[in-house]
């Protein structure tokens, strides 16, 4: 199932893709995709529904983040073998580990907003893991029944925020606008093989990033049960597992940087396309 939120922002109703890709309402099965609507009990009543006797919603609503706001927006940092070598980064051993602030959740084409004092604002295109059912402690072999889809996320960044300005990278990580979550929440039966998966990023057009999930240092699986020994993660739970190479710190022999009336579009094989306009603020 391809699951989907669209409204005005804070007024989302949820909904889901039929055969034909419309986009119809689940109002009437489910409050929102949110927590309980991602447990097993939850996606099966969904999947119960007959999408063809749902509404078809016929206006062009704007679409929300793929899932209600998450308790956790976790992170995971150089966990790319190509992205950790265009950084000139030793690979790490241990998955790195941050959050993003809640405050950067949004949709996926709503616009990334560059925060004042920013000098060096990036782009990153992500496989987000969405947790559906609580996981503390949960062993490689048991990490996937935890897990209740997939996303695409843009884990925007800036550099300047990140590395030049002392302490945790979660200043130049969680500033608002910074992270366009959708557009669907793709079932985890629907991709049968998230370490083989295509990812891209263009900026203006022109292509920037262009990876595959099979480079990951640490997987999905390992990912999960990682972080569930640190961060108890909870249903509706993001994960956003690393970029592939491309990003515009990694750029030679000059860096290259977003600014405001640049347009990032990026996409994931099997979890749609986002688009976002860059603004100032």
């Amino acid at each position: 199932m391809k699951l989907v939120r669209y409204g005005a922002p804070g007024a989302e109703k949820p909904g889901v893709l039929d055969a034909d890709g419309k986009l119809r309402d689940l109002s009437d099965i489910v409050p929102d995709i949110n927590a309980a609507s991602l447990s097993p009990v939850g996606l099966a009543k969904i999947a119960g529904a007959n999408p063809a006797t749902l509404p078809i919603v016929r206006s062009n609503p704007r679409i929300g983040s793929c899932i209600a706001r998450p308790l956790n927006f976790v992170c995971i940092g150089l966990n790319y073998a190509d992205h950790a070598a265009e950084t000139g980064a030793t690979p790490p051993t241990e998955p790195i580990i941050f959050l993003k602030s809640l405050g950067a959740f949004q949709g996926p084409y709503d616009d990334v907003v560059i925060p004042k004092g920013s000098t060096k604002p990036d782009w990153e295109v992500e496989l987000g893991i969405v947790i559906g059912t609580k996981a503390k402690y949960v062993s490689e072999a048991d990490a996937m029944n935890h897990v209740a889809g997939y996303c695409v996320v843009n884990d925007v960044s800036e550099r300047n925020f990140q590395t030049e300005r002392g302490g945790t990278w979660d200043k130049g990580k969680g500033c608002d606008t910074f992270g366009p979550t959708g557009p669907w929440m793709v079932t985890k039966d629907e991709v049968p093989d998230p370490q083989n998966l295509m990812m891209w990023l263009d900026v203006n057009g022109v292509r920037m990033q262009d990876g595959n999930t099979k480079t990951m240092i640490f997987n999905v699986v390992q990912i999960v049960s990682y972080v569930s020994h640190f961060i108890t993660l909870h249903p509706g739970d993001i994960i956003a597992t690393g970029t592939p190479p491309g990003v515009g710190a990694g750029k030679k022999p000059t860096p290259i940087w977003l600014k405001a009336g640049d347009v990032m579009t990026l996409g994931i094989d099997g979890l749609g396309e986002q688009k976002q306009n860059v603004k100032a603020d």
